[in-house]
């Protein structure tokens, strides 16, 4: 059987010539293959570590990394901003989010000159109402477009406070040095809204009490409306707006009863924590890194090694595991191209952001130097296509 796979796998690969393996440098990062990474940079706060592996023919993860003034005012709030979006259906609502999410924070943190819930929870809001002006817009030429979403983390660090928002399953972590031990332990600091979890399919019964089907146990896995996992997103507006759930949407998608109500919800969960000098560091990841890593392990892994190449070194560990998981070496998983390789791994993205705390405890009002990374994939040529990809569930994830 595994030989059979490895020989269908093969008759997918591209010449190498043609398979964009190419090492080299950017302001940004480096690319290895489907690995983009940067090892270590500076922010407002410590330094950070960025990776990104592709796995889906199109990159539906997207990431960004900001660092200095949080608004659009010169003597604004200065701080740190991460942000993690995975992406599901098709890249552009991820795309989208990468590209507005920030800018809505800067314009509201100026009206109400401070970092806040209120502020982030608006700029979860503004994105949210963008992305279905741009579904409206594209309905009849694209209507697959309203079948398009993202999960959405986001941390701001801000005059020593950690803001955390989240929407869907990537998840944040931190890890936190207990003082009597020297050991280096983690802390979950996001909630996840995934229909695995019980307390996420009871809050959706109790939103639809009329509606025995909300949650549905498919192919051994909880799917709301037994259509997709996550109950929080940016996006997906065919299960938000009743215009968006009718023909011409594919079939698959259309619900047998009209919207009465917003199925999945755009409310992000926001936890504040006020950083202390014996937290580490903090691991933002799409839900492709946790699943072939624990809290702890993940933890472990950057604690033990250097910080320079922390990202990479996640996504190599989670890599390795998901090779093990089918009985293959990693070096062999590594050839295995875009397009294919979903059937192996998700897309996984991983920004680690180390904290100092010198710089953490500084005030909002203090100065630092600008900085933008934005988490890369493989470029395509114009109208290149990967050969060999069947059609996957991973718009439904």
């Amino acid at each position: 059987m595994f030989s059979e796979l490895m020989n269908f796998l093969r008759a997918c690969f591209r010449p190498r010539s043609d398979r964009h393996v190419h090492k080299g440098s950017d302001a940004g990062g480096r690319q290895d293959g489907l690995l983009w990474y940067k090892d270590s940079g500076q922010h407002a706060n410590g330094e950070f570590s960025m990776a990104v592996v592709q796995a889906n023919n199109l990159l539906e993860d997207q990431s960004q990394m900001e660092s200095g003034n949080l608004s659009l005012h010169e003597a604004g709030s200065y701080g740190t901003f991460v942000g993690v979006y995975d992406g599901h259906g098709g890249p552009e609502t991820s795309r989208y989010v990468n590209d507005h999410l920030f800018q809505h924070l800067k314009r509201f943190t100026s009206e109400q000159q401070s970092m806040s819930v209120d502020v982030i929870r608006k700029a979860f809001q503004a994105t949210e109402e963008g992305v279905i002006a741009q579904v409206s817009k594209q309905w009849s030429m694209r209507p697959q477009i309203a079948a398009v979403g993202s999960c959405c983390l986001v941390g701001v660090i801000c005059g020593g406070t950690l803001y955390i928002a989240n929407l869907g399953d990537s998840r944040a972590v931190l890890g936190r040095v207990v003082k009597a031990t020297g050991e280096v332990l983690s802390v979950q600091l996001s909630a996840e809204h995934n229909a695995s979890i019980e307390s996420v399919r009871q809050e959706l019964r109790a939103l639809h009490p009329d509606d025995p089907h909300i949650v549905v146990l498919k192919h051994n896995v909880w799917r709301v409306k037994g259509l997709i996992q996550v109950s929080r997103s940016i996006g997906d507006v065919y299960l938000k707006r009743a215009e968006f759930n009718r023909e011409p949407l594919y079939a698959k998608f259309r619900l047998r009863e009209p919207i009465k109500k917003p199925i999945l919800s755009a409310e992000p969960s926001i936890s504040v924590l006020q950083l202390q000098p014996q937290d580490q560091f903090i691991i933002f990841a799409s839900d492709g890194l946790w699943e072939h890593l624990s809290n702890q392990e993940a933890v472990d892994i950057v604690q033990n090694h250097p910080r320079n190449g922390s990202a990479r070194r996640l996504v190599k560990a989670a890599l390795q595991e998901a090779a093990k998981k089918r009985e293959m070496r990693y070096s062999d998983l590594k050839k295995i191209d875009r397009g294919v390789r979903r059937h192996f791994h998700d897309d996984i993205t991983v920004i680690v952001v180390f904290l100092d705390s010198n710089l953490v405890s500084r005030a909002s009002s203090t100065k630092c130097a600008s900085l933008s990374v934005r988490g890369g994939g493989v470029n395509l040529r114009p109208n290149s296509l990967a050969p060999c990809t069947t059609p996957s569930d991973t718009g439904m994830a």
